[in-house]
C-alpha cells in the first residue's frame, strides 16, 4: 500500500489540530502506520495552522513534500491558496475547503489581500474540489465550533475510511458534553451530497 498524504490548513481557533488528532487516532486504530506534524503560527491570534498527516503500511517521515499531497483540507480559503503548492501536480489531488473567510494576520495588518477569484484559482489546480460553507452547516447544528468535524466527515468519505469506529474516536477525545454534537457534525459531513 502506498502512503497517503494529507495537509490540513486553517487559522488558529478553527479546530485544525483537533481534526488532525481525530484523523490520526482513527487511522492508528485501523492499523495504519501514521505520522503527523503540526506547524502553527500565532494560533491564538488567528495565525496560520498547518498539519501534515501521512499514513500507509510504513511511513518514514511526517512531512508532506511539496507537490505530493493527495488531499488538502482547508478550513479557510486564503490558507488553502497559500498551500496549493503541496497538492499533487498530476491533476489527481483533492481539495476540500470551507468557503468561509477569516481575516488572517496578513490581511488584518494590510500585508496581504484576499484574491477575488480564490475559489477559481483553487479549482484550476485541484483534480477534484469540494467547496462548502461548513460554518453555516455547523450553525444549523447549534454552534459554528463543529465546522472542523463536518469537514473531517467529508474527508473520511473521500478517503473511503468510513469503516473505522469514528463515533468511538470522537467520544474518547472530546469533552463529554460535546460528544453527541461532534458525532452529529461528523455524520453530517460524511453524508453531504457531493458537489
Amino acid at each position: 500500500m502506498s502512503t497517503t498524504n494529507i495537509l490540513l490548513t486553517g487559522v488558529g481557533g478553527q479546530g485544525t489540530i483537533l481534526a488532525s488528532k481525530l484523523l490520526t487516532l482513527g487511522l492508528i486504530a485501523q492499523g495504519y502506520d501514521v505520522k503527523m506534524s503540526e506547524v502553527h503560527g500565532m494560533s491564538q491570534r488567528e495565525g496560520p495552522v498547518l498539519t501534515h498527516v501521512r499514513f500507509g503500511e510504513k511511513v518514514f517521515s511526517p512531512i508532506v513534500e511539496k507537490g505530493k499531497a493527495d488531499v488538502i483540507m482547508g478550513f479557510e480559503e486564503l490558507e488553502v491558496l497559500r498551500n496549493l503548492e503541496y497538492l499533487r501536480r498530476d491533476g489527481q489531488g483533492i481539495v476540500i475547503f470551507n468557503r468561509v473567510r477569516v481575516n488572517p494576520m496578513g490581511v488584518q495588518n494590510g500585508k496581504e489581500k484576499y484574491p477575488l477569484n480564490g475559489e477559481e484559482l483553487i479549482r484550476a489546480r485541484a483534480g477534484k474540489l469540494i467547496a462548502l460553507d461548513a460554518q453555516t452547516l455547523a450553525r444549523d447544528l447549534g454552534t459554528p465550533r463543529v465546522m472542523n468535524i463536518i469537514l473531517l466527515g467529508v474527508l473520511i468519505r473521500e478517503l473511503g475510511l468510513e469503516n473505522i469506529d469514528w463515533k468511538r474516536i470522537i467520544a474518547e477525545n472530546v469533552k463529554p458534553k460535546f460528544v453527541e454534537l461532534n458525532q452529529k457534525a461528523f455524520e453530517m459531513g460524511k453524508n453531504l451530497t457531493k458537489n
